[in-house]
């Protein structure tokens, strides 16, 4: 069993490491070089596409790291899966203060109903994105390193 969490682990995290570097190195960039309001537009169906699904997955990236930790108490590398727990826990609470609030109001906006700082909202939830990516990346790589 123990074999199993750890592997559904590291992918389930991995895949979740893999999107959001794809969100800030190529979905962002090409939404910034879109012409007119298309960026703003496609920032906003990404904010509802992905806002839907990251809960789940954030949490769930949780709770597998937790079971992970439970099942392999006594095993080699727990102290690096609990880490990883706790850099997940972090990136969680990060989304829930900084993240989504941004990303709520992202997803509503239109060209005729967005607020005059609109740009700087969307950089203000990248910068928070930047860090949180950094969090995960480092849980990612606790618990690959606790499969050592």
């Amino acid at each position: 069993m123990l074999s199993a969490v750890e592997v559904v682990t590291t992918v389930v995290v991995g895949v979740m490491v893999g999107v959001e570097f794809s969100v800030l190195f190529v979905i962002n960039p090409i939404l910034k070089a879109l012409p007119g309001d298309a960026g703003q537009l496609g920032h906003a169906h990404g904010g509802r596409m992905l806002g839907a699904v990251m809960p789940f997955w954030y949490i769930g990236s949780v709770v597998l790291s937790a079971v992970w930790a439970v099942t392999g108490w006594h095993h080699h590398g727990t102290g690096l899966v609990v880490a990883a727990a706790g850099l997940l826990i972090l990136s969680v609470v990060m989304s829930i203060l900084l993240l989504v609030p941004i990303n709520n109001r992202n997803k509503t906006w239109t060209p005729e109903n967005r607020p005059e700082d609109w740009k700087e909202q969307l950089d203000r939830w990248l910068a928070y994105h930047y860090v949180r990516f950094a969090v995960i990346i480092a849980a990612f790589t606790l618990l690959v390193a606790a499969l050592a």
